[in-house]
């Protein structure tokens, strides 16, 4: 690893990534080769994210033009931050040059100029010109970072976007109780109050509780609680509700299979908690259990107006091409997840309390399936917001989404983080990582990570052996 200052030679893929990565290397120094200029230049139209990053790269670029102008630009111009932008930084910043002397092509044997040998001369050039200062290439791009090796350049992935360093690290929402967790809090507080009941601790060193975290002690002794609240070294811990007997303690007729299951819907059923994020493989009931308490609060307790469901539009295999209709009828090919789990939610069997009259038409009319590429500048009101395939958001999009909630909202967020389609998006870099990461001390959130595929013995096998 290089130490003292060093230069950082940036790839477009991460500036269209990160807009801000121009001043997130502290007090070291940024450079920047033409041809990403020239990259930047030919991807700035559109209306996709990657195209209004490049857009603000620009505009990020040009303040720092205008602020340094009057020195010499092979002097470099000062990584000032923007007016507006906060970032949590040193205060001593580096400076950024840009490439201004033409390089012949690393690979003199290659008949055709690409931008990768392009940048690969860039950096040798600059590596050369200032021999006595280490220089490091930034890219996304696992190919040209092997380019960059072979040609004996240090390369590394940006990783200033990472929510955790290690995704074995990201909160999973539940803890198990020590087997003498009621001997070591032998002075608690309990009380029942509207048919809940409720216990007040005193915290020890190693019981870290996050607000609305569920906690469990397994055995003859048995028992599930959620941490209502946290009051500086005191906890008040809830026992939550068991939907697993009875129908009467179902949600819309669907029953927990397991202690997860059952924790995601108290999560989901509580009106104090806005926001909701569960992680899972597939199988493990997500979107089941998020549409089920749903259509709860919306058809039955008349909690919220109407579910709107979205997703990521990302493809597995090859792209079908653009499809006929409406916004919804567009997006309706991608809601196979929604289509499927109506069928089992509206069966007369399992139909809850509503049974026969809980028609797909009924149903229908209180979810709207909204496409992600028309949500800047809206606001939901009183709505129920269930974001599917949240791991292929990155950590701005997911942003964008969450800042819609108007007052009386919630959003849930599902999505399994081993199937991620998106480029340049890792399990530690997701915008879903990153919500659980930064939401997992609110009050007003929760998490749940659920681990058993409840779908068939074939799903359950599979997701292990393949």
């Amino acid at each position: 690893m290089t130490r003292g200052k060093r230069i950082y030679v940036l790839d477009t893929n991460v500036l269209m990534h990160d807009p801000t990565a121009l001043f997130r290397f502290e007090e070291h120094d940024v450079f920047i080769p033409m041809t990403v200029l020239e990259e930047l230049d030919a991807a700035k139209k559109g209306t996709s994210e990657t195209s209004r990053n490049a857009r603000q790269v620009s505009r990020f670029l040009n303040e720092l033009m205008v602020a340094g102008n009057g020195h010499p630009i092979e002097d470099g111009v000062e990584l000032r931050l923007p007016q507006g932008l906060q970032l949590d930084r040193k205060p001593k910043a580096g400076r950024l040059y840009f490439q201004t002397n033409a390089h012949v092509a690393v690979d003199k044997r290659s008949t055709r100029t690409m931008p990768d040998n392009l940048i690969l001369a860039a950096v040798v050039g600059l590596r050369e010109a200032r021999p006595r200062e280490p220089v490091v290439l930034v890219s996304k791009d696992i190919n040209l970072r092997i380019k960059a090796k072979i040609y004996g350049i240090t390369a590394e992935d940006y990783e200033n976007d990472r929510a955790l360093d290690d995704f074995s690290l990201l909160y999973n929402g539940l803890a198990e109780l020590p087997g003498n967790f009621w001997d070591r809090h032998g002075e608690l507080r309990s009380w029942s109050e509207r048919g809940r009941t409720f216990y007040e601790v005193r915290r020890r060193k190693d019981e870290d509780w996050h607000p609305n975290q569920n906690l469990y002690l397994p055995g003859e002794d048995e028992v599930e609680l959620r941490v209502l609240r946290l009051e500086g070294h005191k906890a008040v811990l809830q026992i939550v509700d068991d939907y697993r007997i009875g129908a009467s303690h179902s949600v819309w007729g669907i029953q927990a299979r397991n202690r997860e299951q059952n924790f995601a819907l108290n999560a989901l059923m509580d009106p104090e908690i806005d926001f909701v994020t569960l992680l899972g493989t597939a199988g493990t009931g997500k979107t089941l259990l998020a549409l089920a308490a749903g259509l709860a609060q919306v058809m039955d307790q008349q909690r919220y107006r109407e579910i709107i469901m979205t997703r990521a539009t990302v493809s597995v295999g090859e792209d079908i091409g653009f499809l006929p209709g409406t916004e919804e009828e567009k997006m309706t090919p991608w809601m196979g997840a929604l289509t499927d789990n109506l069928e089992v939610l509206t069966n007369p069997q399992e139909g809850g309390a509503w049974g026969r009259a809980a028609t797909n038409d009924l149903l229908a009319s209180r979810i709207k399936i909204r496409s992600m590429n028309f949500m800047r500048g809206r606001t939901f009101l009183n709505r129920y917001v269930i974001i599917d395939e949240a791991q292929n958001l990155t950590p701005k999009q997911m942003k964008t989404l969450v800042t819609r909630a108007g007052p009386g909202s919630k959003i849930i967020c599902l999505g399994n983080v081993e199937q991620i389609d998106t480029p340049y998006l890792t399990e530690t870099t997701s915008g879903l990582t990153y919500a659980v990461d930064r939401f997992k001390d609110w009050e007003h959130s929760a998490h749940i990570t659920l681990r058993r595929g409840e779908r068939s013995r074939l799903a359950d096998y599979a997701s292990e052996v393949l």
